[in-house]
């Protein structure tokens, strides 16, 4: 009769010869695994390496092999004539017990957590998955653009230095790098700044920057204000720390500085989101007058400004403006920012710029989050920064951004005249469009997957006042976009008969 051992083995046991991995690591694995379940108990006696090699089909070689894996880790005992018999390696390793004795679920991994832990509603996810062919983003660059093969070169290059090693084994991550003295000098010679190294910091993303900064800001329930619509990224993050979000109107100005002065008390907020050029989602500029005011009203009232420039390497008329940080003299703002945003999004880098006690301790929840970074992407942006190359690219892809933007444009008015209100951006991969007919935005999106166009719920925006899609044009050519318009307006014309 074969054993109950031999009957496990040969229901569990299974493997792969066309991967990678020897056979007989493949089944150590699952033998171990079968052991730390419980599904082969302590002092079992396993077959031996002629049965074992019957009952999987293998050379009698790789059973003996496997066995002599399961020794060396200490999960089997080999002894001369008798046989080999299960241990459980103690203290070091303890064993997993399996919930029930069926063989059918010995790999399959538990649903729900056994324990207790903190949900976060502020963090839930706002992607969608589709499988339209088309779709409007709230604004993102088209990756099309990249210059794959440049690129190529650049990031084998840049593995090849010598110096990279080095860099790897540095003993202080505190000394400025060549990469954070190149940015520094570029922000200085780009944003009007008069910074040092020790001023900034760089982060993997800009979302990565606004979690340390509110980590560094916020106590529970500190207030925090923000623009009419806002940007949902970062009030989750605010949210997330323990902030009290409430909204300020807009105008044409952009933020209504006054409205904080009559609706707010000295020293109760903690700190003012805004954008530096375009206002996300509305696009609308915060005038030079309001922000002086807001400078001004920041140091009367005790609070920070955190000033997001998300999009400053997109402007086609005119020159971006200045940010507040550059006209800071008393240590107010907080400057966020993005490099590379001509690039592949892996080879982006968030950064901040903000006074140098702050930035001190802006590094230690750094090397908390990201002590290792990315030296061979910084040695590259170096470079790139060196050469003059992102500011080619730059220039070179807003000439075919701003070509985009006419090209919308002109299908609006086409398409859309009386039916969508507008102002042409003067920079921005967006132009925030606004339904003169008060619609169901909900809907719209629903008729236009239907056509194979997307447009996600981050990019709707619906109460009782607002009727309106921030649409997101930089990732769609010129014949893509009459395609996307013409969708765009066929569902319109079904929503609108309903």
């Amino acid at each position: 009769m074969s054993s109950p051992a031999n009957q496990i083995i040969k229901q569990l046991i299974t493997f792969d010869k066309t991967v990678v991995q020897p056979v007989y690591i493949q089944v150590a694995q699952q033998i171990i695994n079968a052991i730390q379940r419980g599904y082969l108990e302590k002092g079992v006696k396993l077959p031996g390496t002629r049965i074992l090699s019957q009952l999987l089909n293998i050379h009698r070689n790789t059973a003996v092999a496997i066995y002599d894996e399961l020794a060396s880790q200490g999960w089997v005992d080999i002894i001369a004539n008798k046989g080999t018999f299960v241990l459980v390696p103690e203290p070091t390793t303890a064993k997993i017990k399996a919930t029930a004795q069926h063989l059918h679920q010995a790999y399959a991994y538990p649903k729900v957590a056994g324990f207790p832990f903190q949900k976060s509603f502020n963090l839930a996810s706002t992607s969608q998955e589709t499988t339209a062919k088309y779709m409007i983003n709230e604004g993102k660059p088209d990756l099309r653009l990249h210059p794959v093969h440049q690129f190529s070169r650049w990031y084998s290059a840049a593995m090849k230095r010598k110096s990279l090693i080095n860099k790897w084994n540095r003993t202080s991550a505190f000394t400025p790098s060549v990469f954070k003295t190149q940015l520094c000098n570029y922000l200085n010679a780009t944003r009007g700044f008069h910074i040092k190294p020790s001023n900034l910091i760089n982060t993997r993303s800009t979302e990565m920057s606004l979690y340390i900064m509110s980590q560094l800001l916020i106590k529970q329930n500190d207030l925090v204000l923000v623009g009419q619509l806002s940007n949902y990224a970062a009030n989750m993050i605010f949210q997330q720390a323990g902030a009290t979000i409430r909204t300020v109107p807009l105008d044409k100005e952009g933020l209504n500085v006054d409205y904080i002065k009559t609706h707010f008390l000295k020293n109760s907020i903690r700190c003012v989101y805004i954008c530096a050029n375009r206002d996300y989602p509305t696009t609308l500029m915060l005038s030079a007058k309001r922000r002086l005011q807001l400078l001004q009203l920041a140091k009367t009232y005790g609070f920070a400004i955190i000033e997001d420039d998300y999009d400053y390497d997109f402007q086609f008329e005119g020159s971006a403006m200045l940010p507040m940080a550059s006209a800071d003299a008393n240590g107010m703002v907080i400057y966020l920012g993005k490099l590379g945003q001509s690039l592949f999004p892996s080879f982006h880098t968030g950064f901040v710029v903000a006074p140098e006690n702050l930035i001190s301790e802006a590094k230690n929840y750094l090397q908390l989050l990201d002590r290792q970074g990315d030296l061979i992407q910084e040695q590259m942006l170096s470079e790139l920064i060196s050469e003059g190359e992102i500011y080619r690219l730059k220039k070179k892809n807003i000439i075919t951004y701003k070509e985009r933007r006419d090209s919308l444009c002109h299908y609006l008015n086409y398409y859309f005249e009386a039916i969508i209100t507008w102002e042409k951006p003067l920079g921005g991969l967006a132009i925030w469009l606004q339904f003169a007919k008060t619609i169901s935005l909900v809907k719209l999106a629903e008729e236009a997957e239907k056509l194979d166009l997307f447009l996600p719920k981050t990019i709707l925006y619906q109460d009782k006042n607002t009727c309106a899609i921030r649409f997101g044009f930089g990732h769609l050519n010129e014949e893509e976009i009459e395609i996307v318009i013409k969708k765009l307006k066929s569902a319109y014309d079904k929503v609108s008969n309903f």
